[in-house]
C-alpha cells in the first residue's frame, strides 16, 4: 500500500524543503551532481541500479525512495529508479518524490525532464503540491537557476494554482538580477497578469531595472510616471533605480530632477538609497546633492560606510571644498572609521592646490599620519610652487621619523639642478649617502637636467653613459635637456646616440626636440641619416611636426632626390601631419622634375586655395615649373587669388607670368598682367618686351600697313605702354615712340638684360 502523506505532514516538511535540511540537502545534491560531468551522467550505471532496485523491492516507501535517489550520483540512474518505482503496484508517488526528482533535475540543468515530472506532479494532483511547487520556486532563486524557476511557475499556473506576488517577484528578482534578456523580464511579468494578480511596488521596480539595464531610457521614465495609475507610489527602491539609471546614462541634470520630486513627496530614502545615490553623484561632480543626502543621512540616524566617506570627501577635495571635506573627516574618525591613504591623499592635494602647504604638513602631524608617499607628496609641491625651505624643513622632520626615502631626497636634488645649480646639489647629494640612500635612476636624471643647464655636456654624456651601462631611461624632461643642449653646441652625433639608445626603449622624444635634432643632422648634410632618426621616431613613438618633415624634403630636393620626397610625403599624409607651404613648394618642384605635371598643377591649387602663399622667391620658382610645362592656363584661378596679394608679386613673377600665357596662347590674359604690371610702374624684360613687340609686328604686317593716329588699328600693346607710361618725361604720347623709349632704356641697362634673359632661358 502507498505511503499517503496527510497535508499535515506535508506542511510538516515543506520548511525541510525550504531550507533543505536532513537528507533532500539540495547544497550536497548539487555538489554532488556538479562533479560528473555530461556524459558520465548520460552513462547508466547497472550495478549501482540493479542493487538499488533490489534493496527497495521489499522496502518500497517514499523515504526510502528519496534517501536512495539522494545517495545515487548518476542523474540517469536516479530517473530510471523514480521511474521504475511508479510502475510498482500499490506505490504511487509523493509531493515528497516529485519534489526531490524535480530539485535534483532543476539543480543540474535538466529542465525538459524537470518540466515533465512537474506536470505530472501538478496533474496527480498530491496533497501539499502548491507548498512543494513554491518551495522548489524559492529554492532555484536561493540557487541562481531562474530558467527552471519560471518552469515551475509557469506549470503552476497552468495547474490553477495562484502563486502569490511574493513569488513571482522572486522569480522576477532573480531574472533581473542575473541580467537576462528583457523578453524573460517579459515573460514573468505576463504571467503576473495572467494570474490575474495586481504587480505591487517591488513588482514595478523590478521591471524599471530591466528596462534601464537594456538602455530603453524612455520606456522607463514612461513606467515611472505612471506607476501611480497602477496604484502604487513609488518608494525608496523606485527612486534609486531611476537615479541610478539616468545617471550611468550620462542624463544626470534630469537624476537631479527627480531626486527633487522624491523630496516633493515626502519620500523617505532608506541606507540603500543614500549608499547607492552619494557616490554616484560625487562621481558626477555634484557635490552640493552629495553634500545635501550626506546631511539627511545623518539626520536619519543612519551610519555611512567607508565608501560613501570616502567618495564624499574625494568629490569636495576636487571642487576644493576644504573646509566641508575637513568637516566630513572629522565625523569619519568620530565614527571609529579609519580613513584609506586615499582620503589623506585627497585632502592634502586639496589643500596644497589652495597653496595651504603649512596646513597639509599640520593636519599630517596632527592626525599622526606616518606615510612616505604622502609626505613625498608634500616635498614635490613644495618643490613645484619654489618653497624649497619648506621642503628641506620637512624633509629633516622626515629623516628624524626615519620615514624618508631615496625619493624625498630626489625631489629636493632634482630642484636645485634645475634652479640653483648642480653644486648644492652634489651638497645634498653627499648628505643623502651619508644617510645611507644609494642614488638611483632619478638622482642621475636629476644631474644629467643640472649638468645641461650649466653646458657641462661632457658631464652630462658620462652620466648618460652610466645610466645605459645600468639599464635606465631618461625621463623627458632630462632626455629633451641632453639632446637641446648637445644640438646648440653642434654635438649632432652625440645626440644622435642618445636617441638611438632611447628610441631602442620605445621611449618618445619631445617633437620640438626631434626638430632640432634633424635640422642639426641635415646641418651636417647627412640627410641620410636623418632619415634613420626619422624612422626611428616613428617606431619609438615620436611626433614629428611639420618642420621635421620639411627640413628632411629640403635637403632631399637639393639632392634632386624626388622620388624620396615624395616617400617623404606620403608617411607625412599618414600621420596625419597638415600641409604648410613650404610641404607644397617642395612637393611641387618634385612632381615637376619627375615631368608629373598634372599632380603639380594639382597641388598649385590646391596651396592657394588653402591660403598658403609662399614668398616671391619660392613663388616664382613654382610659376617657372608650371610655365615650363605650359599648364599656367590650368592654375589661371590660383593666379588670380595670388594677384590680389600685391605684396609677393614682383617684376619677375609678372614677366614669367606674361611670356607663359602668351606662349600658351592666351594673349588677352597676357595683355591684362602687362596692365596690371604697368599700373605698379614695373617695366618689362627684354624677353618680355621682344616678345610683345615682335607680335606687333607681326600683327601690323598681316594688316599690310602701321599707323600711329588710326584709333581702331591701335596697337593693343602700345596702349597699354602708353597708359602705363603716359606720365613720364619723355614727352612721348604716341605707342611707337613709348616702345622706343622702354627699348632705349633696356639698352642702358643691358648688364640687367642679359642676366634676366640668361635666368628666363636657362629654366
Amino acid at each position: 500500500m502507498a505511503v499517503k502523506l496527510s497535508p499535515l505532514a506535508i506542511s510538516k516538511r515543506i520548511p525541510k524543503w525550504v531550507t533543505l535540511n536532513a537528507f533532500i540537502s539540495s547544497v550536497s545534491c548539487a555538489n554532488t551532481i556538479e562533479i560528473f560531468p555530461e556524459n558520465n551522467q548520460n552513462t547508466l550505471n547497472s550495478s549501482d541500479y540493479e542493487q538499488n532496485v533490489n534493496f527497495l523491492r521489499n522496502k518500497l516507501a517514499p523515504d526510502n525512495l528519496i534517501r536512495v535517489l539522494d545517495n545515487t550520483s548518476d542523474l540517469n540512474s536516479a530517473v530510471r529508479i523514480f521511474k521504475w518505482a511508479a510502475l510498482q503496484k500499490r506505490f504511487h508517488h509523493t509531493t515528497d518524490t516529485y519534489y526531490w526528482i524535480i530539485l535534483k533535475l532543476g539543480l543540474a540543468g535538466n529542465v525538459k525532464e524537470m518540466e515533465g515530472f512537474c506536470q505530472n506532479m501538478v496533474k496527480d494532483r498530491c496533497p501539499g503540491v502548491e507548498e512543494a511547487l513554491v518551495a522548489l520556486i524559492n529554492t532555484f532563486v536561493r540557487h541562481g537557476r531562474p530558467s527552471e524557476a519560471i518552469q515551475v511557475l509557469v506549470n503552476m499556473n497552468l495547474g490553477g494554482y495562484k502563486p502569490s506576488i511574493d513569488t513571482f517577484n522572486a522569480v522576477l528578482g532573480a531574472v533581473v538580477e542575473e541580467k537576462r534578456e528583457f523578453q524573460d523580464v517579459m515573460f514573468v511579468y505576463k504571467e503576473i497578469v495572467k494570474a490575474g494578480i495586481v504587480p505591487t511596488v517591488d513588482s514595478l521596480n523590478y521591471l524599471l531595472e530591466a528596462l534601464f539595464g537594456t538602455n530603453k531610457v524612455e520606456s522607463a521614465l514612461d513606467q515611472f510616471r505612471r506607476m501611480n495609475k497602477k496604484g502604487c507610489n513609488p518608494n525608496s527602491r523606485t527612486f534609486e533605480i531611476v537615479i541610478k539609471g539616468l545617471v550611468e546614462k550620462n542624463r544626470v541634470d534630469e537624476a537631479v530632477n527627480v531626486l527633487g520630486e522624491m523630496f516633493e513627496l515626502g519620500c523617505q530614502p532608506d541606507l540603500s538609497f543614500y549608499t547607492c545615490t552619494i557616490p554616484l553623484f560625487c562621481r558626477e561632480n555634484k557635490p552640493g546633492e552629495g553634500i545635501r543626502l550626506f546631511r539627511l543621512m545623518s539626520a536619519s540616524n543612519f551610519v555611512p560606510d567607508s565608501f560613501v566617506y570616502e567618495g564624499l570627501i574625494q568629490c569636495l577635495c576636487e571642487n576644493l571644498l576644504l573646509d566641508d571635506a575637513l568637516n566630513i573627516f572629522k565625523e569619519m574618525i568620530n565614527c571609529d572609521i579609519k580613513p584609506a591613504n586615499n582620503v589623506y591623499l585627497d585632502i592634502v592635494n586639496g589643500l596644497c592646490t589652495l597653496g595651504k602647504i603649512n596646513e597639509a604638513i599640520e593636519f599630517l602631524e596632527e592626525n599622526d599620519v606616518s606615510e612616505t608617499s604622502l609626505h613625498n607628496i608634500l616635498l614635490e609641491v613644495c618643490c613645484s610652487s619654489g618653497k624649497f625651505s619648506v621642503a628641506k624643513g620637512l624633509l629633516e622632520k622626515m629623516s628624524e621619523k626615519n620615514i624618508a626615502n631615496c625619493d624625498s631626497w630626489n625631489f629636493l636634488i632634482r630642484w636645485l639642478c634645475e634652479n640653483e645649480g648642480i653644486r648644492k646639489a652634489f651638497e645634498l647629494l653627499g648628505k643623502m649617502i651619508v644617510s645611507s640612500f644609494i642614488p638611483d635612476c632619478a638622482t642621475y636624471l636629476a644631474l644629467v637636467i643640472g649638468n645641461c643647464k650649466l653646458n657641462k655636456h661632457d658631464d652630462a654624456l658620462k652620466l648618460f653613459h652610466e645610466i645605459r651601462a645600468k639599464c635606465w631611461i631618461l625621463d623627458p624632461k632630462s632626455y629633451s635637456e641632453l639632446i637641446d643642449g648637445l644640438c646648440q653646441v653642434e654635438r649632432t652625433l652625440e645626440a644622435a646616440e642618445v636617441f638611438y639608445y632611447m628610441s631602442s626603449n620605445k621611449f618618445p622624444l619631445q617633437s620640438s626636440s626631434f626638430d632640432m635634432l634633424i635640422k642639426g643632422i641635415c646641418a651636417t648634410a647627412k640627410v641620410d641619416q636623418a632619415i634613420k632618426l626619422w624612422q626611428l621616431a616613428y617606431y619609438s613613438g615620436t611626433y614629428c611636426n611639420n618642420g621635421t618633415y620639411s627640413t628632411i624634403m629640403l635637403e632631399l630636393s637639393k639632392l634632386d632626390r624626388a622620388k624620396d620626397v615624395l616617400v617623404v610625403f606620403s608617411q607625412m599624409l599618414i600621420q596625419g601631419c597638415s600641409l604648410d607651404q613650404e610641404v607644397y613648394s617642395f612637393l611641387i618642384q618634385s612632381m615637376s622634375s619627375l615631368n608629373r605635371i598634372k599632380e603639380c598643377v594639382f597641388y598649385f591649387n590646391m596651396m592657394v586655395n588653402e591660403g598658403w602663399v609662399p614668398d616671391s622667391k619660392r613663388l616664382f620658382d613654382l610659376l617657372l615649373c608650371i610655365s615650363n610645362h605650359s599648364q599656367l592656363c590650368v592654375v589661371s584661378s590660383a593666379i588670380n587669388k595670388l594677384i590680389s596679394n600685391s605684396e609677393i608679386l614682383n617684376p619677375e613673377i609678372y614677366n614669367i607670368l606674361i611670356n607663359g600665357f602668351w606662349k600658351e596662347g592666351n594673349k588677352r590674359e597676357a595683355c591684362r598682367l602687362l596692365d596690371l604690371m604697368l599700373e605698379r610702374g614695373w617695366v618689362p624684360d627684354a624677353t618680355t618686351h621682344g616678345l610683345l613687340v615682335g607680335s606687333m609686328a607681326r600683327e601690323e604686317a598681316d594688316r599690310g600697313a602701321y599707323a600711329h593716329d588710326d584709333s581702331t588699328a591701335q596697337d593693343a600693346v602700345s596702349s597699354i605702354l602708353t597708359e602705363g607710361l603716359g606720365n613720364t618725361d619723355v614727352g612721348a604720347h604716341k605707342g611707337n615712340d613709348i616702345l622706343q623709349v622702354v627699348t632705349k632704356g633696356l639698352r642702358e641697362n643691358r648688364q640687367i638684360e642679359e642676366e634676366t634673359q640668361a635666368f628666363v632661358y636657362s629654366n
